[in-house]
């Protein structure tokens, strides 16, 4: 991932989430959470629907592509719905939503794909903490429905397994380069 010039922000549409300047969570406030992959069908709208069932009051979560689909892949709703997650408000979006004026500061953004990792991204605000945590793109599996639907709930489980990893951190207690060493490290296990 990387930066190219940008500015500031303007309000993104986040369907369950208020401002994080208004929530505390003993004392800490709410981390913002940004998962980039291209066209923000598949990959990066089950990080986005698993981090927000993992994360409980500590973090905002949403997703992006740089060529964003006209709406997320139907197996990919599908296999969230078979594991109990939520996916009311998930929509595949551009990540210049998030590039805008009033846009939500990332603390951490997180490439689920080679292609993204990639690209020239906007500047985000704030310095967030930034990793590649790539996966296979379940879309690109050929084989029957069957076989398709078991490659999603595989690279489901690659996500939600990191993102519980993310989650477990101790982002109050640890300096920022710590946390940013771990974070990448997930990524590569």
């Amino acid at each position: 991932m990387r930066a190219e010039g940008g500015g500031g922000r303007e309000s993104a549409a986040h369907p369950s989430v208020t401002a994080h300047e208004d929530s505390t969570v003993t004392q800490a406030r709410r981390r913002n959470v940004l998962f980039l992959c291209t066209h923000n069908s598949a990959r990066s709208i089950m990080a986005e629907a698993l981090m927000r069932q993992a994360a409980g009051l500590r973090f905002d979560a949403w997703s992006a592509g740089s060529h964003p689909a006209p709406r997320p892949n139907p197996l990919a709703l599908a296999t969230l719905d078979r594991l109990g997650i939520p996916t009311t408000g998930l929509r595949s979006k551009s990540w210049d939503e998030f590039a805008r004026p009033g846009a939500p500061v990332m603390d951490f953004v997180f490439t689920v794909c080679d292609d993204a990792a990639g690209e020239i991204c906007p500047v985000w605000p704030g310095q967030p903490v930034t990793a590649h945590w790539g996966v296979e793109d379940p879309s690109a599996h050929r084989g029957t429905e069957t076989e398709r639907a078991r490659e999603f709930v595989r690279v489901a489980g690659i996500l939600k397994r990191r993102i519980e990893l993310f989650a477990s951190l101790p982002h109050e207690t640890h300096d920022r380069l710590a946390i940013a060493a771990r974070v990448r490290d997930i990524g590569r296990a």
